[in-house]
C-alpha cells in the first residue's frame, strides 16, 4: 500500500459524492419538470399541488413515485380504463410519466387534527 493506494482511494470517493450529487440534481430535474406537466395536464382535476377538491378525482400528492407512474402507464395501455385517464395518459412520454411520479411523491402531506 504505496501512495498510489491512498490518491486512488480519494478518487473513488470524490466520483462517489459526484455521482450522489449529480443524482440529487437530476431528482430535482424531474420533480420540476413533473410539476410543470402536472400543472398543464393535472391540476384541473387533481388539483394544485396534488391536492384535488373534486369528489372524484384523488389526491397525488405524497403518492408514492412507482404508484403513480405504474397507474399511468396502466391508462396509457388501456389496462387500467378510465374516460378521461386513458385520453390524457395515451399521450404521456415515459419520462414525463417519470416526472410525474417524481413531482407528486415529492409533495410533503402533513394531517391536521381538530
Amino acid at each position: 500500500m504505496g501512495p498510489n493506494y491512498l490518491d486512488e482511494r480519494i478518487m473513488k470517493i470524490f466520483i462517489v459524492i459526484y455521482l450522489i450529487f449529480s443524482s440529487l440534481n437530476s431528482y430535482a430535474d424531474d420533480v420540476a419538470a413533473g410539476r410543470a406537466k402536472a400543472d398543464t395536464a393535472c391540476a384541473l382535476c387533481h388539483g394544485v399541488n396534488g391536492l384535488s377538491t373534486l369528489p372524484n378525482a384523488p389526491n397525488l400528492a405524497g403518492q408514492q413515485a412507482i404508484y403513480v407512474v405504474e397507474q399511468l402507464r396502466n391508462y396509457r395501455s388501456g389496462k387500467r380504463q378510465n374516460e378521461v385517464m386513458n385520453m390524457i395518459a395515451k399521450n404521456l412520454t415515459d419520462s414525463e410519466i417519470s416526472h410525474l411520479g417524481a413531482w407528486f411523491s415529492a409533495i410533503k402531506v402533513s394531517v391536521e387534527t381538530p
